[in-house]
């Protein structure tokens, strides 16, 4: 068993403490949280113990789950790498390019494991849709929020857009070759929508769009490949898989025939896999104990954090360069 504990108890920290709970291997020793009036909350609802400092929690754990602002992720990751325990830390890694790398920095020193809560990647609708994917040609995403002030304390696309960066990275096999961007600053002092293209060496084409103004919540990805067309929407946890047959070959009674122009036949077949329910955050933090256990990597590695967070940088800087081309 390995003792845990997690630092923050807003909206995602609870949920956390609450996960933790429902898994035996770990041992929730307590949390943390600079709010103490919250803290104090918690506490008595959770009946979780609460820690004076972030310094004490880590010296009685084994394991420090960060759920703080993202501003804070590198100093608390810092400080419990420094006292070699494994890290668990949340999406977006850190708030900069450059926090990323002395973070990666110290987690070699300190030969721990840690892991990044991209939690879209253990989302039952993708895991169901993620052996039916090879070599995607184009791909196209939608992730909308109606608006929510916790979390405008950074750009739309550290806070919503990294969730499809992760899946996006995941999925396709080859480096980034060009990104082009342009973002809207409505209520915040950064930009609430942002759309973005992002071409890969491979060939491979995304565009992914982002907001966090909108009437209705809406993720959902679509992406086309030779053989079929996949639609995973992470919010109904539904996946179709559209597949195109020669006429002989379908084997499907009830699909549709195509006549082409060129006289050829063709059958349109849908597939609709099992999804099969779990709850995406007590599963990736049960995996994280696995690869604790098991000396494994863990299935989102510090390094693919460190990916998504440059790609977002660049995704913010081609958007900040279209402005000025604007102006100009």
């Amino acid at each position: 068993m390995l003792k845990i504990g997690v630092l923050g108890a807003g909206h995602l920290g609870k949920i956390h403490l609450k996960c933790i709970q429902q898994i035996p291997d770990y041992e929730l020793v307590g949390f943390y949280d600079p709010d103490t009036d919250n803290a104090k909350q918690v506490e008595t609802a959770m009946d979780v113990r609460c820690f004076n400092t972030l310094e004490e929690l880590i010296e009685a754990v084994d394991v420090v789950d960060i759920v703080t602002p993202t501003v804070q992720h590198f100093a608390c990751a810092s400080k419990a790498l420094a006292r070699n325990r494994h890290v668990f830390i949340e999406k977006p890694i850190v708030a900069t390019p450059e926090e990323a790398s002395k973070l990666i920095e110290l987690a070699d020193a300190a030969g721990v494991k840690v892991q990044v809560g991209h939690v879209e990647r253990f989302n039952p609708a993708f895991i169901a849709a993620e052996p039916h994917i090879k070599s995607p040609k184009f791909i196209e995403a939608h992730r909308l929020s109606l608006f929510n002030p916790r979390g405008t304390d950074v750009p739309v696309v550290l806070d919503l857009m990294v969730h499809d960066l992760d899946i996006l990275l995941s999925i396709v096999k080859s480096p980034v070759a060009h990104v082009s961007a342009c973002g809207v600053s409505v209520v915040s002092p950064t930009p609430d929508i942002t759309n973005a293209r992002i071409e890969f060496e491979n060939g491979t084409v995304a565009n992914l769009t982002t907001s966090r103004l909108s009437l209705k919540n809406m993720r959902k990805m679509r992406i086309f490949q030779e053989d079929a067309y996949i639609t995973v929407d992470f919010l109904e946890k539904k996946t179709e898989i559209i597949r195109i047959h020669d006429h002989e070959e379908s084997g499907y009674p009830f699909s549709l025939t195509l006549d082409l122009a060129d006289g050829a036949t063709r059958q349109i077949t849908m597939e609709k896999p099992e999804i099969k329910p779990l709850n995406a955050i007590q599963t990736e933090l049960e995996r994280f104990y696995d690869s604790i256990i098991h000396n494994t990597t863990p299935p989102v590695t510090i390094h693919d954090g460190v990916r998504v967070l440059n790609l977002a940088y660049d995704i913010l800087k081609a958007a900040d360069t279209s402005y000025k081309k604007m102006a100009d």
